[in-house]
């Protein structure tokens, strides 16, 4: 048996640990509707939009970065400086700031994608009818979609920040969310569905009701409570449920989808598209010899902390509450606890990845540094499923502004497959796998045959026959 004070801190401890592995599986835009929803449920949760560093708690001036966790800790070596910046931050750049600004024409060749990605995408459909002075506005809004095409920011945020009226920012944010897919850009799925519904309406019949039932019966559409759903609407079931098939049929609560497909088709038309980065790596004052400055975004802009009256309260709870407000405020010190410590471990695991994986971050795939999450996991003392969840469906922005998976930094193909694509990029001739296995031999690389030809096909190459048809036609 257990001493009493373990069995009372082992499910204290397992909670712990078992949230912080929830959420360090997830990945920026995943927590921030994680936080959104806890403090929208738990009065114990209080966020105060005061901006502190969020890797060691100061107060930070307008200016954005906290002077002692943004600064290298040894100037004359060349180590990564790590810390936490909140999101709001970089799409506010992209808005217009010079700190992340991104030009289109400075990206490398291999960052662009077969598919244009969403931003792109609109911009180019709305760009006839958007005034120059208002390209600035768009950008910001484009940028600021999540995977699904919802804008997750509030309008006068944009317009405070161009400095512009927000019925400018409406008439912009019109146009995106008119152009296909139509519906981005909505503030949520039930507007996205208002949208499409009155574009459609100029061009087909639609059900009477249809509009009231996502206007009023949003709720009942989604859980298919249509019997409930036509007592309010005051028509019968059957009614309800063609009108469930008209939506379902012809319109989309989250248009970001209709751009990049969906998984549960089991198809993927095109490679993965990535919009926001989950981290940002650049250089000391954009030199290259300078140590590599990486910035884990935060999802949140401010504070999370226990309300103060709550907190208060708490003390001369009634009895009937008083079990149900202790649970909020163990659920909300938990969240708080659990947040810190994924923050931790994102920042150790970043200051050795980046440390390892310099040469590749700044010279590209061929430098890739082979690296397992075993390893890793072993020089931060966690097990490995630790370094797969921090890892997960995370993404980075390279200094060339290249967006990558995080799970790229472990793909030990990379430069084998590099040298495949110099190798036939150089041929005088088609050259045989087995002529390229022999060269790869020479350089070093131990490779099979069939490996070979596996990497050549995941790099797009045709196989010799083909390139020498190719060349000869």
């Amino acid at each position: 048996m257990y001493p009493i004070h373990l069995q009372q801190l082992r499910p204290q401890t397992t909670a712990h640990l078992a949230q912080t592995m929830t959420l360090l599986g997830m990945t920026t835009a995943e927590l921030r509707q994680n936080i959104e929803a806890e403090l929208a449920n738990n009065p114990a949760l209080e966020l105060r939009e005061v901006k502190r560093c969020h890797s060691c708690g100061r107060s930070l001036v307008e200016s954005g970065l906290c002077p002692v966790c943004s600064r290298p800790h040894n100037p004359d070596q060349i180590e990564p400086i790590v810390f936490t910046s909140a999101q709001q931050d970089y799409f506010s750049s992209i808005g217009g700031g010079a700190q992340h600004n991104i030009h289109t024409d400075d990206l490398p060749d291999d960052n662009i994608a077969p598919a244009l990605d969403l931003p792109t995408y609109v911009l180019q459909q709305i760009a006839p009818e958007l005034a120059v002075e208002d390209r600035s506005i768009a950008a910001h809004i484009l940028t600021s979609l999540d995977d699904d095409g919802l804008l997750r920011i509030q309008l006068f945020e944009i317009s405070r920040y161009h400095h512009v009226s927000i019925e400018r920012v409406k008439y912009v944010l019109d146009l995106i969310q008119r152009s296909e897919p139509i519906g981005v850009g909505a503030a949520s799925p039930q507007e996205a569905l208002l949208i499409q519904l009155d574009i459609l309406a100029k061009i087909q019949d639609i059900p009477p009701l249809a509009k009231r039932a996502i206007e009023e019966g949003m709720d009942l559409l989604s859980r298919r409570h249509y019997s409930k759903l036509g007592e309010l609407l005051g028509i019968p079931t059957q009614a309800v449920e063609e009108i469930a098939h008209f939506i379902s049929t012809n319109l989309n609560p989250y248009p970001g989808r209709a751009h990049w497909g969906s998984i549960r088709q089991g198809v993927e038309a095109n490679p993965p598209t990535y919009h926001n980065p989950d981290i940002l790596i650049g250089t000391l004052n954009q030199q290259p010899d300078s140590p590599l400055v990486v910035e884990i975004l935060s999802p949140i802009y401010g504070s999370l902390q226990i309300n103060a009256l709550f907190r208060k309260a708490l003390k001369s709870a009634p009895e009937e509450k008083s079990e149900k407000w202790q649970q909020d405020f163990e659920k909300a010190n938990l969240l708080i606890k659990c947040l810190r410590q994924r923050g931790n471990t994102m920042r150790q695991m970043m200051t050795i990845l980046t440390q390892v994986q310099r040469n590749f971050i700044l010279r590209g795939d061929k430098f890739l540094h082979p690296l397992t999450r075993a390893s890793l996991a072993l020089q931060l003392d966690v097990h490995e499923s630790t370094v797969s969840r921090a890892v997960s469906g995370k993404t980075a922005r390279l200094p060339n502004g290249r967006m990558i998976p995080l799970s790229k930094f472990f793909d030990r193909s990379l430069p084998i497959r590099a040298l495949i694509r110099e190798i036939v990029k150089d041929e005088d001739s088609p050259l045989t796998d087995s002529q390229i296995t022999r060269i790869l031999h020479q350089e070093g690389h131990k490779v099979a045959r069939r490996t070979v030809a596996k990497y050549r096909s995941m790099e797009g190459i045709l196989a010799a026959p083909t390139r020498h048809k190719v060349a000869s036609a």
